[in-house]
């Protein structure tokens, strides 16, 4: 056995050594903001969108906000967005550009919408929230930090993740970093079954190195989300994860591009994928506190046309109600 081959039996002895010393994961729930419920109290669910986020800002200012602008803003979005027919919302604003679950808690407790928030860490954007401790940690020590908050909440608010959210940059080949960050999401994924919500974009580099990570960790494809696959050119490339078990995240309708969304979504109808595909806006209710970017243009906007283009109301909560709660139930998926 050469070196390189038993520094990877010792990393899956420990992978299945720290595995098995916790109890059974596979819960087959959604933590909210709230706490726990059952998936098919889900509902009509938007599985990218951000709340309020400070991205963009230096790491040492995203977790401050004016809390007073931030509620008279977003409170009275959220209520419209709750008339619309959302029911929940995912949360993509990671720790250290911006997640603060507490201020999530008042805003779900003021406007009846569920919120889920994540843990992880954001590696896009060249590395800029990535905090220092993430380079010396280990990968087991990282997955540790995200495990931690799974099992006993962020922080002290006693508030749970409901997803990891990790990010690669669009173009750039993948980093040790980048890596790093993934494989310690596998071994979140493997003690929690939270799934896995990675910024991915365009980057096919960066897709085939994290199957490759989910092949070596024995965690199937379904638990994994290539968020802004819209990104992608080549809808073939989308077709083929789509069947290995991936989930799609079509996450950047606007009021300008719903044509284009009917055209890709009937191209999985097409394949029989509808099944795999998730929708959102990447929206933000608070942007470094400015104006919103509404997410609202797939109920004002994209599910009237997708009626006018033959789709049924149940192929649209197929993709809103039922997709949202199959990808995101907590619950560990090995291959």
């Amino acid at each position: 056995m050469n070196s390189g081959t038993f520094k990877s039996f010792i990393l899956i002895t420990i992978i299945f050594f720290m595995v098995g010393c916790r109890k059974d994961k596979a819960l087959n729930q959604i933590n909210t903001v709230q706490g726990s419920i059952k998936p098919e109290a889900l509902g009509m669910s938007l599985s990218h969108e951000h709340i309020m986020s400070n991205f963009g800002k230096d790491i040492s200012e995203t977790s401050v906000y004016d809390s007073i602008k931030l509620f008279n803003q977003v409170v009275p979005y959220l209520k419209k967005m709750k008339s619309l027919g959302v029911n929940s919302i995912f949360d993509c604003t990671a720790e250290y550009f911006g997640r603060r679950v507490d201020l999530l808690k008042m805003i779900s407790d003021s406007t009846d919408v569920q919120i889920i928030t994540n843990t992880g860490i954001y590696g896009a954007a060249n590395d800029r929230y990535i905090p220092e401790f993430a380079y010396q940690a280990s990968v087991e020590s990282i997955s540790e930090v995200w495990i931690n908050e799974f099992e006993n909440g962020i922080r002290d608010t006693g508030i749970k993740p409901g997803f990891i959210k990790l990010a690669f940059d669009d173009t750039k080949a993948p980093s040790d970093i980048d890596r790093k960050l993934f494989e310690a999401g596998l071994l979140t994924h493997l003690n929690t079954g939270l799934t896995l919500a990675v910024h991915t974009g365009k980057n096919i580099e960066a897709v085939k190195l994290q199957e490759t990570l989910l092949n070596k960790y024995n965690v199937d494809l379904s638990a994994w989300v290539w968020t802004h696959a819209n990104k992608v050119d080549d809808d073939q490339i989308l077709i083929d994860y789509a069947n290995k078990g991936a989930w799609i995240s079509l996450d950047g309708v606007r009021e300008s591009n719903t044509t284009k969304y009917i055209e890709r979504i009937k191209l999985f109808k097409q394949k029989n994928l509808l099944h795999k595909i998730l929708l959102s806006h990447d929206g933000n209710g608070f942007p470094k506190g400015g104006k919103i970017r509404k997410f609202e243009a797939i109920f004002q906007n994209l599910i009237p046309d997708m009626l006018k283009n033959g789709f049924s109301e149940k192929e649209i909560n197929q993709i809103l109600i039922s997709n949202p709660k199959e990808a995101l139930k907590i619950r560990v998926r090995k291959a």
